[in-house]
Parts: structure tokens; sequence; C-alpha cells
């Protein structure tokens, strides 16, 4: 199974692709850069996040970048304020979807973890990925932080994620944690989020493809 899967330079995202090819997925990064709402230095640690898993899977990894800046100025600008976080992940989850269809891969996977932020309750995950029409996988969705973390130390991801970096500067003071389905499809219009969506993963590009054959070797794996 060939599988896009987003990556942040968060602890949670590399964790949930080293569990996909741990069990025998082609995993594709896609890291959606979210400049000028963080900094530079979120792109560099992305592609370092990349470089460890490599190490630890054992296979190289092709790592994709796609715009989501413009799709937070657009949102921000024609959307409801609380809604800001749902209505990004959505749009997130729609250029994966994209992108995905355009690479050949079977899912997307994120690394959502059941509540642990406003995007992440089970209201606001099924408003975001209603009507999507494409597989999304979430294999951290029952571990609660420590779990996650003690994963990220194992494979060795954990000190870069948590290197100190440039949060997102345009999530709201109090995001919505209980969205309906109809409220997300009347502010998506509002955005022509289809139209939207299409165009940013027209213009996502790889920013390192390793033409070496993909292999999982189960000594490369940590325990």
């Amino acid at each position: 199974m060939r599988i896009v899967c987003l990556i942040s330079g968060g602890i949670d995202s590399p964790v949930a692709a080293y569990t996909l090819a741990r069990n025998g997925a082609e995993v594709i990064l896609l890291h959606m850069d979210n400049r000028p709402y963080s900094g530079e230095r979120s792109v560099d640690k992305v592609i370092r996040l990349s470089e460890a898993l490599e190490a630890a899977i054992g296979q190289p990894l092709e790592l994709w970048t796609a715009p989501h800046g413009i799709s937070q100025l657009r949102i921000s600008q024609h959307c409801q304020r609380n809604l800001h976080c749902v209505l990004c992940k959505r749009t997130m989850l729609k250029v994966a979807r994209n992108v995905a269809r355009k690479l050949g891969a079977d899912a997307i996977a994120t690394g959502d973890s059941l509540g642990q932020v406003a995007s992440q309750t089970l209201y606001n995950i099924n408003a975001e990925q209603a009507g999507l029409g494409f597989p999304v996988l979430r294999p951290l969705i029952g571990l609660d932080k420590l779990e996650i973390e003690r994963l990220a130390k194992e494979i060795g991801t954990y000190e870069i994620s948590i290197e100190k970096g440039d949060g997102c500067s345009i999530v709201p003071i109090r995001p919505a944690t209980m969205v309906r389905r109809g409220l997300i499809a009347e502010q998506e219009r509002r955005l022509d989020l289809e139209s939207l969506s299409e165009e940013m993963a027209e213009e996502a590009f790889p920013l390192k493809i390793s033409s070496k054959p993909r292999t999982w070797s189960d000594q490369a794996c940590p325990r």
C-alpha cells in the first residue's frame, strides 16, 4: 500500500509515518509549508525529521511540500475565526488527497491522537473528513502523549521535534472544539475549497527524492 503521510515538525506525525512504514506501507511524506505564518526553520526541521525516519525505517523516503500559507490567508479572510483550525486541517486533508491521487497513492495519513488539540476532537475529526472520498489513516488515534513520545525517542525523532521552533502565528485564541458538518460545509463554500486544494496540490513539489529501491529491514527497526 502506498500512503501519503502528512508531516510537520511536531512529535506525532513522524511517529505515525514510522508506524505505517514498519507495517509494510510505502510512505511518501508531505509537508504543508505554513510560511509566512511560521518561520524558515520549519522546512529544515522537517527535512531532518525525514532523514531520521529513513535511518529508523531502513529505507529511503520521498519528501514533498505544498504551499499552505495562501490557504491560511484565505481562511482568515473569508471564514469564521473560531473555525480556523478545523478549516486548516480540512484544507490539508484535501490537498494531501489530491497529491496522493497524483502520485498513485492508496490513502493519506495523519498523526492525529484523539483529543490532543482542537482539530482532533471526535466532532472536529468528523467534520474535517466529511465527504473527502478518500481513505484517511490515523495510526496513533488511541495512543496518549506519553506513548507517542516514547516511540519518538526510540526512533530518533523526538529530540528534533522538541527543538524550539516557530509556532503557527494565525491560530485563533479560542478554537472551536465541537463543529457541525453543516457549518463547515457553509464556510467551505466561501473559500471554494475544492478549487483551492487543487491549486495547492498542483504547486506541490519534491524536496527530497531517493532513487534507491525501497526495502524493509527488521534489523533497521528500533524495538
